[in-house]
């Protein structure tokens, strides 16, 4: 039975993220271009992901083994589960949270900020949007669609204004998790187990970053790219390009 569900999940992961490639592919070279943009400007390019495992999406594409430099992950402790899961799902529920959190890391008119949620209405993730679009920052939105409209309006978690990030950002990567984001049927269980959003997340991210990486290549521009510490001559591969991002990433 054990092997069966995983073959299932296996299955349902795999089908999941294909979709994403054959329906969301225009909406990644989109994103990828306004990246490809910032790196051509030397500028930073900023992830938040305000939500217990939305802040994986942030650390996916930070710091990261063949992952650009230029990335600064908005690693705040509020939401991070490390600092306690229960404290952190009421921190995301708190209006005019995220728009501390933006303030902090000092986002300037025509910076780049990538939001990731995968359900899109928490006070913090609507907050964050708010506050970027106020500023003059460019955003993209890493959410579901599907997730958030069929969220009810008076449903808790979400910011008082009722508003989704789809509908604030200026290209939405649709990750397309279902309600509840589990998605194996176990016999004899009411609940569904197996969540999917870290794969979808963790695609489009990287999708969206190497099609990025691409586009720059392809104008003759190669982006500093990290490279594993693990891996022999890491540390000296990386030590090349330390200085030109020490004191700019708040979280390096």
């Amino acid at each position: 039975m054990t092997s069966t569900l995983t073959g299932q999940y296996l299955s349902k992961v795999t089908e999941h993220l294909n979709r994403l490639h054959d329906e969301e592919l225009a909406n990644i070279h989109k994103a990828a271009e306004l990246i490809a943009s910032q790196i051509k400007k030397d500028k930073l390019v900023f992830a938040y992901g305000p939500g217990g495992h939305s802040n994986l999406g942030s650390q996916e594409l930070f710091f990261r083994a063949g992952g650009l430099m230029h990335i600064s992950a908005i690693l705040d402790e509020g939401t991070l589960l490390s600092s306690g899961a229960l404290r952190s799902m009421s921190i995301e529920r708190t209006p005019g949270y995220g728009k501390i959190v933006i303030n902090d890391y000092n986002l300037k008119k025509d910076d780049l900020l990538i939001i990731i949620n995968a359900y899109g209405i928490n006070s913090a993730v609507i907050d964050a949007a708010l506050e970027a679009e106020k500023l003059g920052v460019k955003t993209i939105g890493v959410t579901s669609v599907e997730h958030a409209i069929n969220t009810p309006g008076d449903h808790p978690a979400r910011h008082p204004s009722k508003k989704n990030l789809h509908d604030l950002v200026d290209v939405v990567l649709d990750s397309k998790v279902g309600v509840g984001d589990a998605i194996i049927d176990i016999e004899g269980l009411e609940q569904k187990v197996a969540a999917v959003s870290t794969f979808a997340n963790s695609f489009l991210l990287n999708a969206m970053a190497t099609e990025a990486i691409n586009m720059l290549v392809e104008e003759g521009i190669k982006p500093p790219i990290w490279m594993s510490g693990n891996a022999t001559g890491g540390d000296e591969w990386n030590a090349r390009f330390i200085d030109q991002f020490k004191g700019k990433i708040k979280k390096l």
